[in-house]
């Protein structure tokens, strides 16, 4: 380390100057000073005791090279943010240890770690509220124009960093944020950084508070108040700034008797029975196929299905598909997320491997008639993707009735259930799929029954030589329904 007589000045341009505070820092390391040595001004601030005695930054010593790990840079990012008045010296003696000890971060236990990570939480806590809780109020420009004001005050110093934020967000009005510490001004082009302001500075009031207190006391539910977690979520020290905050006392003083009086009042559902008695009459309403009716009718009716919840996130209902005289019928699970969106079955992978399985099988897909159990795709979200989720029994036996009536309009010779739900909708069979497996089966209206696994089966199996043989005893599966029904052989 350096063994100059006073210390170094390193000038940072305002509070949170990340930029100013690396460069001066890759400097001060690379010269050898030690962190002592160190005596870090803000602005034009005072250099104070040690004016007089700073001396200028030393040269680089030769043979020095600054490496970090990936996620020091934007820990010292938060860091800088930070109110406490020694956060340059930690981040600077982080940087210096993280020379000969560059798994350091991963110490969370180390005194400078642990404070580092403790002060970047409470920066990103106090980001998150900053772009939570600010409230525009409307004022009128110099120009007579339309400008809004907002007052925050934050806890570190985070103006600057948070400032893309608002410009993107509300980069079609004409807006200023003040706080005692820095303040924002965006013109509608250009963002403009300033000193800080008072609370005077800002006004009290707009015409637009009272509807967005109306708003605020007809979303309020007091059957869901938490009081603890909408405290954790909103401290009281925020309440101040916001103009819903005059009502947060008398709604929460008035919860209770709003929740009882909404017990009383709530409508009296239709007793299971009567909601049961309700859908076979609409059952009875669309005419099968003894009745006149038709297999188009069956799946327009289909479309407007609503038996279970799926219905109200799926993109459409997803029924069968193939001649109505098709000697065998294939029943899988339900649409998968490609079907859902293209409202037509097996055409996504497990249906790319159906059809080569198929055609190894010496089986003609066209002369099959293909359906689901269930209609309606189920999912989870996760991230962009849609997962899916196995239909549970109730949401089988609502979609029953519909591979019923394909039953009925198909009369097909052979069944083949394809994977577990799709037997246990054609059977009420609940147990495992391998005791059913490979057994000469029977439905109650005399057609013969296969089961097997489902294609999507052999996608999940991680080890290629268990695909391998169980995409061969699937093959065999399906071989033995050409056996059973020759008419599915290709020519």
């Amino acid at each position: 380390m350096t063994d100059a007589s006073g210390p170094v000045l390193a000038r940072l341009a305002h509070p949170a100057d990340f930029e100013g505070w690396r460069q001066q820092a890759r400097a001060l390391a690379l010269a050898g000073v030690a962190p002592a040595q160190i005596d870090w001004r803000i602005g034009d601030a005072d250099a104070g005791l040690f004016a007089d005695a700073a001396v200028p930054l030393p040269e680089p010593k030769p043979g020095i090279e600054l490496t970090v790990p990936r996620d020091f840079p934007e820990l010292a990012r938060l860091v800088v943010c930070h109110r406490d008045a020694g956060r340059f010296d930690l981040l600077y003696r982080l940087l210096l240890r993280l020379q000969s000890q560059p798994a350091l971060l991963r110490v969370l236990t180390d005194d400078d770690v642990h404070k580092a990570n403790a002060m970047a939480k409470s920066v990103r806590r106090d980001l998150h509220k900053m772009t939570a809780f600010v409230r525009f109020r409307q004022v009128e420009g110099p120009d007579g124009a339309e400008a809004f004001v907002a007052w925050f005050e934050p806890e570190h110093h985070i103006v600057e960093r948070v400032s893309r934020f608002f410009v993107e967000r509300f980069a079609s009005m004409r807006w200023s944020i003040l706080t005692p510490l820095r303040s924002l001004h965006w013109d509608g082009a250009t963002l403009h950084i300033g000193e800080g302001a008072s609370r005077a500075d800002a006004p009290d009031d707009d015409a637009m508070e009272a509807y967005w207190r109306t708003y605020y006391a007809n979303i309020f539910n007091p059957a869901r108040l938490k009081i603890k977690a909408m405290k954790a979520e909103m401290p009281e020290k925020y309440w101040r700034n916001l103009p819903e905050a005059q009502l947060i006392a008398p709604l929460i003083a008035a919860a209770g008797r709003r929740a009882e009086a909404m017990v009383a009042n709530q409508p009296t559902l239709p007793s299971e029975r009567h909601l049961r008695q309700a859908q076979r009459q609409r059952d009875e309403a669309l005419p099968g196929p003894e009745a006149g009716g038709s297999w188009q009718e069956a799946k327009a009716a289909a479309r407007d299905c609503a038996r279970c919840g799926l219905c109200q996130h799926a993109t459409q209902t997803v029924f069968g598909e193939g001649p109505l005289s098709a000697p065998v019928m294939f029943v899988g699970e339900q649409p998968g997320d490609q079907e859902d969106l293209a409202g037509k079955p097996f055409i996504g992978p497990a249906g790319q491997v159906f059809d080569r399985v198929m055609g190894e099988a010496g089986l003609d897909r066209s002369r099959a008639y293909v359906t689901n159990a269930v209609k309606h795709f189920k999912f989870t979200v996760k991230g962009k993707r849609r997962i899916h989720e196995r239909p549970n029994a109730g949401e089988i036996s609502a979609c029953r009735f519909w591979l019923g009536l394909e039953r009925d309009f198909v009369r097909p010779k052979l069944v083949v259930a394809l994977g577990a739900t799709a037997l246990n909708a054609l059977t009420g069979h609940t147990g495992s799929l391998a005791s059913m497996r490979e057994r000469d089966l029977v439905l109650e209206d005399g057609a013969a029954l296969i089961a097997t696994v489902h294609p999507s089966y052999l996608l999940r199996l991680p080890d290629e030589a268990a695909r391998e043989r169980e995409t061969a005893r699937f093959r065999a599966d399906l071989g033995r329904v050409g056996l059973l029904v020759p008419e599915m052989v290709a020519a």
